[in-house]
């Protein structure tokens, strides 16, 4: 749990418990798989145990939300950086009612709860036809084939904010199909970026901008987080060692510290109409 998250597109983390196992490629190389064994906690994988936190853990969305209401400013909490709310196990289900209870008890946060099991979200969450106005749902889709199996579950449920997490971006994406279609709700919100770490695979830069050229036909919002550790070699002011060539495109890697976050000249920090 973090106030005040390094993280760009939110304002605090929140993780009612901490653990996962890999369910498609955008988990090859997890992030908060790596960080829960850098300090220690043995949580990753069906066989391992989950970490769950005590209530003083709980109580800090609710100092969250008095502060939110007395700045008379809404803030975006991500849930959960370190798991998956929609993981099927048992021993998450009181965890799970817990969270949901919490959520209708800050209105002033909006939730964005983002995940790779879409498929179980239906049987795990206490609302139907009405959703909180705080909940903003998200899948992961890393490549078509997981878009086309993510997205039409995502699309049908009624949250108030549905987005799309395309980090990192594995392939190029066609989103044409679930925007012309008009039984599903629509995208909101798409966040993109390329894969972080020194074992990470390079984002081909035509990627982000297709699909930056897509959210931006379709009124999408589009919010560029990070070229991550590889980047093109024309941002940088010097010459690097370790590059590769991707479409004629020379790519560097140098991390994602120095690889910034511009995309064809500008910031992309866009974020839902319904954001002031």
């Amino acid at each position: 749990m973090a106030k005040d998250s390094k993280i760009e597109w939110t304002h605090h983390t929140f993780n009612p418990w901490w653990g996962c196992s890999k369910v498609s490629p955008a988990c090859k190389h997890c992030y908060a798989e790596t960080w829960a064994k850098r300090v220690g906690s043995k949580v990753w994988g069906a066989k391992a145990s989950r970490r769950f936190f005590t209530d003083k853990h709980w109580s800090e969305p609710l100092k969250w939300n008095k502060e939110a209401t007395k700045d008379g400013k809404r803030r975006r909490v991500f849930c959960a950086s370190m798991a998956d709310v929609f993981e099927r196990r048992a021993e998450l289900k009181p965890w799970r009612d817990r969270l949901w209870a919490l959520i209708e008890q800050t209105p002033m946060l909006d939730w964005l709860v983002l995940t790779k099991r879409p498929q179980n979200i239906a049987a795990m969450v206490p609302w139907e036809e009405e959703w909180p106005d705080n909940v903003w749902l998200g899948a992961t889709v890393e490549n078509q084939t997981w878009a086309e199996k993510r997205l039409p579950i995502l699309l049908s449920f009624p949250a108030k904010v549905r987005f799309l997490s395309c980090e990192p971006l594995l392939s190029d994406l066609d989103l044409r199909e679930f925007v012309d279609d008009d039984s599903l709700h629509p995208i909101d919100w798409v966040i993109a970026g390329g894969e972080s770490g020194p074992y990470s695979r390079p984002m081909k830069p035509i990627w982000a901008r297709n699909l930056r050229d897509q959210c931006l036909s379709n009124d999408i919002a589009f919010h560029f987080k990070q070229w991550g550790h590889w980047v093109p070699q024309d941002l940088l002011t010097e010459e690097q060692k370790k590059v590769v060539i991707l479409d004629g495109e020379k790519l560097a890697a140098v991390g994602k510290g120095k690889a910034g976050r511009n995309l064809d000249g500008r910031t992309w920090d866009e974020f839902p109409a319904m954001v002031s």
